[in-house]
């Protein structure tokens, strides 16, 4: 695995040395020992598969805030996705500030995403799905959420969202504290 640092802190590019031959290839896709060597330290305690049907859903800007605050690794498995990260970091020096990269299944790029980010995802083209590994395990109940349009973020989305839920579209406007 290869890791690339964005210019958000913590949030990561992994790509896969797969190893060909005439069968095809195999890739390691997540090895604890080289996370932490990356000096990110990242055991999974959960997989999630998202499954969508159609081009231009969008889903998120998810994150869980503390004490169950998750890190996450996201990868495209069949499709292609934007994949946005953003800092929700308080005292983070690009606070408010997002990442966005084109996942594919043929790219077999992830990106690793710390805690205190959130993420969300549009799909580009119809039939992608997303497999998450998610570390501590999901805790119901404690989602948070903002908007995938808030002006506070103004995030570059490549398309205008064609089928997003209702609870996603309707987040209120980020404030940080003490606005």
């Amino acid at each position: 695995m290869r890791f690339a640092q964005t210019a958000i802190p913590g949030v990561l590019i992994v790509d896969v040395d797969a190893h060909e031959d005439e069968r095809g290839a195999f890739a390691r896709l997540q090895c604890p020992d080289e996370f932490a060597a990356a000096g990110q330290p990242f055991a999974p305690a959960q997989t999630s598969l998202s499954r969508n049907p159609r081009a231009g859903t969008l889903r998120g800007l998810h994150y869980q805030p503390a004490p169950h605050a998750e890190t996450k690794l996201v990868r495209t498995v069949r499709g292609r996705m934007f994949d946005v990260a953003l800092d929700l970091r308080s005292g983070s020096p690009t606070l408010g500030k997002w990442f966005g990269i084109e996942l594919s299944a043929d790219n077999a790029r992830a990106l690793f995403i710390p805690e205190g980010v959130a993420h969300g995802f549009l799909t580009l083209e119809a039939d992608t799905d997303v497999l998450y590994q998610i570390a501590p395990k999901f805790e119901p109940g404690h989602e948070a959420g903002v908007r995938w349009d808030d002006p506070a973020f103004a995030i570059a989305w490549p398309l205008a969202p064609a089928l997003i839920s209702q609870r996603d579209a309707t987040y209120p406007d980020y404030r940080r504290s003490g606005d």
